[in-house]
């Protein structure tokens, strides 16, 4: 007899396996940016307005979704900017680097290394040492 459900284990590098449930929650992680132009009748749907109808303006601070941040991301048109979240910075890669053996990774978020090797997808200047950090600190 065959099972109801295989799991299927979450995609590496910089793709998604959307049939893996790991990778569809982690997808969901929200990521800090800014409206680089303005977003017509989207602020009921990112929760920054109150009725359907309502936009949102250039320069506004957003908390979006990994999947649609990577889809309304473009160099080209400058949709929106993503910025990196707190635990992939500077100052903690400073902490990882002193000792990564006290720093509890689950509890910074549950996903730290599919999520930080999905923020490669993104244009920043620290990509090769969120790169390094996420190397060193699953070894």
């Amino acid at each position: 007899m065959s099972e109801a459900y295989f799991p299927v284990g979450p995609g590496l590098g910089l793709e998604e396996n959307f049939l893996s449930l790991d990778d569809i929650l982690m997808s969901q992680e929200k990521l800090p940016g800014r409206a680089e132009s303005t977003l017509p009748r989207l602020a009921f749907a990112l929760g920054q307005g109150a009725g359907t109808g309502d936009s949102l303006p250039e320069g506004s601070k957003l908390e979006v979704p990994l999947w649609l941040a990577k889809g309304l991301h473009d160099s080209k048109r400058r949709i929106i900017s993503v910025e990196l979240p707190k635990v992939y910075r500077e100052a903690w890669r400073t902490v990882f680097s002193a000792d990564a053996n006290v720093v509890d990774l689950h509890k910074m978020g549950p996903y730290y290394y599919g999520f930080g090797s999905q923020l490669l997808n993104f244009d920043s200047p620290e990509n090769p040492e969120i790169a390094q950090t996420i190397l060193q600190a699953s070894i």
